[in-house]
């Protein structure tokens, strides 16, 4: 039985940093973002946890090192998220909404599987001297 990784999805959904700007203006999204996929039907692994990042707007993985995916992708001002995502001859893409500490959606790799993924910002502390 072929077993696959969502993994192609992986790279969606994750920023720089954390951006205080209020949802509806350019980069509100802009960060680092924590995204569990979850499978609800197909051949691909149950569960896949995963980085993303966001900066004004644009979706790419958080390390290049993780995957060889290929991410194209947007969040809209109102948090609205569309991707499409290549991995050799495996092609994918995911929809959904973010807010400003989570998100969910769903996603699908070809015929081969889907599922849902959430996803939550990762908080970024800067120590300040003073």
């Amino acid at each position: 039985m072929l077993k696959l990784t969502p993994i192609v999805l992986v790279g969606l959904l994750s920023g720089a940093t954390v951006s205080p700007v209020a949802a509806g203006e350019p980069g509100a999204f802009n960060g680092t973002w924590a995204v569990d996929l979850v499978t609800e039907s197909g051949l691909c692994d149950a569960r896949y946890t995963t980085a993303i990042a966001i900066r004004d707007g644009q979706v790419r993985t958080a390390s290049a090192k993780e995957s060889g995916a290929r991410v194209t992708g947007q969040v809209g001002p109102d948090g609205t998220v569309g991707l499409n995502v290549s991995n050799g001859a495996a092609s994918g893409a995911a929809s959904g909404r973010l807010q400003a500490a989570g998100g969910a959606g769903t996603w699908k790799v070809s015929a081969l599987c889907s599922g849902r993924w959430t996803a939550r910002r990762n908080k970024t502390h800067t120590a300040q001297a003073e």
